[in-house]
């Protein structure tokens, strides 16, 4: 497998070889560094590359050259490299340029100039342009493979974990590679043992469990110390955010997550308005950065772990692992989120895995080329699912109960989609039967005004609808609304169901020393932004709370 490629442009001499200097020593055992003097040179540079089907992982361009600017080389450069990032390097006078290129071509960053010490100002921006790349871009950077069948509900779950996970991988249809018929010749396979995971130097796992693939991939999966300050359980924005404060004020810290870091918002193709990040991000992104922080400060995440009970011991709080195991600590903080609601459809539930997903990831979406996909729901989810979706499929169906979309979707992402082509919204529409063997293969559509019933051929359902929070394993030890969610601080007062002579802290439960933030919370804003903020408020209370043990 050949090396990618970064390639650098600039037309001063002295500028090009430093900053081709700076990426050699830092990238070049694992990246090709190709070094351009003009736009030209870079273009005739990208034609070579191409036909040498050599991946381009990044092109750092400055932006003020003779007779072709650094945006304009960008957009030329989308034909020879569709995948790569775009980083511009500009002077302050150029930044308004630079924010415009954003939008109009995708730029992924722009960098002002000069950018020493490279170790503080030029690596940190690379390190996570080619971070995100190289997750986008498995085919050329795995070395897992997955084996199995498309419709397999346990081959989506693999995949799933995988990428939710951070690992890139290869996936190989056994019904339409002969890569994949092979590997599974070769291993010996039957029918039931796919999917299988082959993993470098290690044995080859057939139609794993989750706790078993983590295992095998190195993943922490277990706690490491007998007490901690502060549990937090569910690896979503809420949780991560708590993680973060709370290892850097010194508290030792452990996350545990069922699935994979990031909850829900993880699922999100795209985190437009969340403060900082102009072009937006993924969730997985945001994800993998706030994992990279807690980790950085010293908390353990801990994946592929479902908690099960919850038990108080004194001053201790246990929580309980399925299948054995424990995790005690001093503190406790529910951050489990929510889950998508199923969808109420005689005989869907059978297609799950297998057409028919709650939410969706890249691997799914990278899956649905020159389709027809629908997609149920009319919150942001919903629509940032469409648009990327879109991205792939011949069309996007967006079926919508209500009137419209705009009582509950953001107005910048109303407006993506109306001017989208390929995707359609059809509101008062649900979802009122489905059919299929072995997987989705048609949908049964209403208009909920006029009762019309329409049958479609469907082989992809993507459905974002409702929250119900994962509370079930608090028991009746904390106190819950009807729906689950999680009742906290004043509330508890008013309901009558605190019970010490102190007032309850603001995101309390009724058991002393635990804590709820994010959307498992009852009345929380059900907001990135919002769950972030609640969890690094939870930890100022978490040390309130200590003094008093």
């Amino acid at each position: 497998m050949s090396k990618p490629a970064i390639l650098t442009v600039d037309d001063d001499p002295m500028v090009s070889a430093a900053i081709s200097r700076d990426l050699r020593r830092r990238y070049g055992d694992d990246y090709l560094v190709v070094r351009a003097n003009s736009a030209d040179q870079a273009l005739a540079a990208l034609t070579k590359l191409a036909l040498r089907s050599q991946p381009i992982a990044l092109i750092a361009t400055d932006q003020r050259m003779p007779g072709m600017t650094g945006i304009e080389l960008l957009e030329r450069a989308r034909e020879h490299a569709p995948s790569a990032k775009y980083l511009l390097l500009t002077a302050y006078a150029d930044t308004e340029v630079a924010i415009r290129a954003i939008n109009d071509i995708g730029l992924d960053y722009y960098l002002l100039k000069p950018w020493d010490p490279p170790e503080d100002q030029l690596f940190p921006v690379v390190d996570d342009l080619l971070d995100d790349w190289r997750h986008a871009n498995p085919e050329h950077t795995s070395d897992v493979r997955v084996v199995g069948n498309r419709w397999s509900d346990r081959a989506h779950d693999i995949k799933t974990f995988l990428a939710r996970n951070h690992v890139p991988y290869r996936w190989y249809d056994v019904e339409r590679d002969a890569e994949g018929r092979r590997l599974t010749d070769l291993a010996g396979a039957a029918d039931n043992d796919l999917p299988l995971v082959l993993i470098p130097d290690g044995e080859t796992l057939r139609s794993p469990g989750t706790l078993d693939l983590a295992s095998s991939l190195g993943l922490r999966t277990r706690a490491e110390q007998p007490l901690y300050d502060v549990c937090i359980v569910g690896g979503g924005p809420a949780g991560l955010a708590a993680g973060v404060y709370a290892a850097s004020e010194g508290l030792s810290t452990v996350i545990v997550e069922r699935e994979a870091p990031g909850g829900q918002a993880g699922l999100s193709a795209a985190i437009e308005n969340y403060l900082g990040f102009p072009r937006g991000l993924t969730g997985s992104d945001l994800a993998q950065r706030a994992v990279a922080q807690a980790s950085r400060f010293g908390a353990e995440m801990v994946v592929a772990r479902s908690v099960v009970g919850l038990e108080s011991r004194g001053p201790v709080h246990a929580v309980l692992l399925e299948g054995s195991g424990e995790i005690e600590a001093r503190s406790l903080i529910v951050a489990t989120g929510v889950s998508y609601r199923s969808l109420d459809v005689d005989g869907l539930a059978g297609f799950t895995g297998r057409g028919v997903y709650y939410g969706a990831t890249a691997s799914e979406a990278s899956q649905v080329q020159d389709d027809e996909v629908y997609v149920v729901g009319a919150a942001n989810s919903a629509g940032q699912a469409a648009l990327n979706l879109a991205r792939y499929a011949k069309r996007v169906v967006l079926l919508v109960r209500g009137e419209s979309l705009e009582s509950s979707m953001s107005r910048y992402l109303i407006d993506k989609i109306t001017k989208a082509p390929t995707i359609e919204v059809r509101c008062r529409t649900e979802v009122v039967g489905c059919r299929g063997d072995g997987h989705l293969e048609g949908l049964t559509l209403a208009d909920r005004r006029s009762g019309r019933v329409e049958e479609v051929l469907a082989s992809w359902l993507f459905i974002f609808v409702g929250a119900i929070p994962r509370t079930d394993w608090l028991g009746d030890s904390v106190v819950r609304d009807d729906l689950g969610f999680v009742v906290t601080g004043p509330d508890l007062v008013a309901q009558n169901r605190w019970p010490l002579p102190r007032p309850p802290y603001a995101l309390e439960t009724s058991m002393p020393g635990v804590f709820a933030a994010g959307d498992v919370r009852l009345d929380s804003m059900k907001r990135v932004a919002s769950a972030v903020g609640e969890g690094a408020m939870s930890i100022y209370l978490v040390h309130r709370y200590l003094a008093t043990i």
